[in-house]
């Protein structure tokens, strides 16, 4: 991983209409689909189609609310440096947009994905101390398996999560915010959405590029914090102070 800058005069205007296009096609369904805290994040960091948005501006907005603070980067970030920046509330960004003809959904991550899928939550100041807990949790994980149950819940949860119950899910991972066909797939019906229970959670196993076939719901974002703080107690390794 690489730190990287942000310009302006990187985009293109093919670049600042595929944006218009996620944007506007996915506020078409969120309004309905997504969690409370999602659609106050939009709002609250300013993310609108007009352009992509500069990380410089939404930190304007983001910094002063909860101290989190986005950060450019390009290249492969290994779980140890991502955790590494969560727990000091910094969460690294690609800046690249994606391809015009990947709009409904795209393997790796961009701007899209990280930024409008992630970054609304980080406005929500329980959802931000809760990253920061993730980001300390991943610190303690000093083993591969203790790495893996990491990754587990975090892809379980800030990447492909839902809220509510399973009658009534509402999205907040980032997985699901940012793209029409995740989102289609785990509210169509063609998705297992099961109850939240960490043990359960932390035997789900999941590959990245294709969706999801099984997912969990939370009853509130309390719950998550509660199942942070319960993998935090097993895990062996140095002990790195949780937020009190």
């Amino acid at each position: 991983m690489t730190a990287a800058a942000q310009h302006p005069g990187q985009y293109t205007p093919d670049d600042h209409a595929t944006w218009a296009t996620l944007v506007r096609t996915r506020m078409t369904t969120l309004g309905h689909t997504a969690a409370d805290e999602v659609l106050n994040g939009i709002e609250t960091i300013g993310l609108t189609p007009g352009r992509v948005p500069m990380l410089s501006e939404l930190n304007a907005r983001l910094t002063p609310r909860t101290g989190w603070q986005v950060v450019p980067v390009t290249g492969y970030l290994n779980p140890r440096e991502f955790f590494s920046f969560l727990a000091d509330r910094r969460f690294p960004s690609t800046t690249h947009v994606r391809p015009a003809d990947q709009l409904e959904y795209i393997p790796s991550p961009d701007i899209f994905h990280d930024v409008f899928g992630h970054v609304p939550l980080h406005a929500d100041p329980t959802f931000a101390e809760l990253l920061q807990r993730f980001g300390l949790l991943g610190s303690r994980a000093t083993s591969d398996d203790a790495m893996e149950a990491v990754q587990r819940l975090f892809w379980f949860t800030v990447e492909f999560g839902l809220v509510g119950s399973v009658d009534n899910a509402r999205i907040y991972g980032s997985g699901l915010v940012s793209s029409i066909a995740e989102e289609r797939h785990a509210l169509g019906g063609t998705c297992t959405l099961r109850p939240f229970v960490l043990e359960t959670v932390l035997q789900q196993s999941f590959e990245v590029d294709v969706v999801q076939p099984t997912l969990f719901v939370l009853p509130h974002f309390r719950a998550l914090r509660d199942a942070v703080d319960r993998l935090a107690g097993q895990l062996p390794g140095p002990d790195t102070p949780m937020i009190s």
